[in-house]
């Protein structure tokens, strides 16, 4: 798996420092002399042309790093959390990774991608600042057993949506989850028939919606801190 940005790369060589196979540097001076010194034995110097290959001609800043693949969580294990997210068919990785980056941020236990087989892993790292390389994740095909295994251990199902509750008004369960639904057309109907309840953020002027990652990061906020 390749990561590219200086941030991200950053975070992976103080963070997992083990996952690390080969560091890239397409610039002098992108890294602390510390770090440099560190993992000097695993780094290669790069052209230009090569790193831009490499990143498929994203704005990799000069660094890339060749890592082990992410290790995704399980079903079983995010059941003895408290505080799962599902996201229900979201396909782009931008607003998967901004989704990451503030559920781990506001203190949800895990995330669900479910209704897809297979999402790029190394941009939502990369689009999550490294926040996925810390949350549990795992990608699970069917929306519908991923919500029944949750119900039948006491979870609740909370799904976002403009026609919903309030959130600020909802009494919420200690043991929940949260459904988002796709950038175009919501929480698909067949998980809509498991949800317990459909939240929403009220807004002070009308408009269409938030974006999904906009309106995830208020609903976990308020999820979680809810009295």
């Amino acid at each position: 798996m390749i990561i590219y940005g200086k941030q991200v790369c950053l975070h992976a060589l103080k963070e997992h420092e083990s996952d690390i196979k080969t560091v890239y540097i397409a610039k002098k001076g992108i890294l602390p002399q510390k770090l440099f010194d560190h993992f000097r034995e695993k780094i290669k110097f790069l052209e230009e042309k090569w790193a831009q290959s490499m990143s498929r001609g994203g704005n990799h800043q000069g660094i890339l790093i060749e890592m082990e693949s992410f290790a995704q969580t399980s079903l079983s294990s995010l059941k003895e959390e408290n505080f799962i997210i599902v996201l229900d068919t979201l396909t782009d990785t931008g607003n998967i990774g901004a989704i990451v980056r503030s559920a781990y941020a506001l203190g949800a236990d895990g995330i669900v991608a479910t209704g897809v087989k297979t999402l790029n892993l190394a941009s939502i790292i990369r689009t999550s600042s490294g926040a996925l390389m810390e949350m549990p994740f795992v990608i699970i095909p069917n929306t519908l057993d991923v919500l029944n295994e949750l119900k039948q251990v006491g979870f609740k199902i909370y799904g976002a949506s403009m026609d919903g509750t309030r959130v600020e008004r909802c009494k919420f369960s200690e043991r929940k989850v949260l459904v988002l639904g796709s950038e175009g057309r919501g929480i698909s109907k067949r998980a809509t028939a498991k949800i317990d309840e459909m939240v929403s953020i009220g807004m002070k002027h009308e408009f269409d919606s938030l974006n999904v990652s906009s309106a995830a990061a208020i609903l976990i906020h308020r999820m979680e801190n809810a009295i």
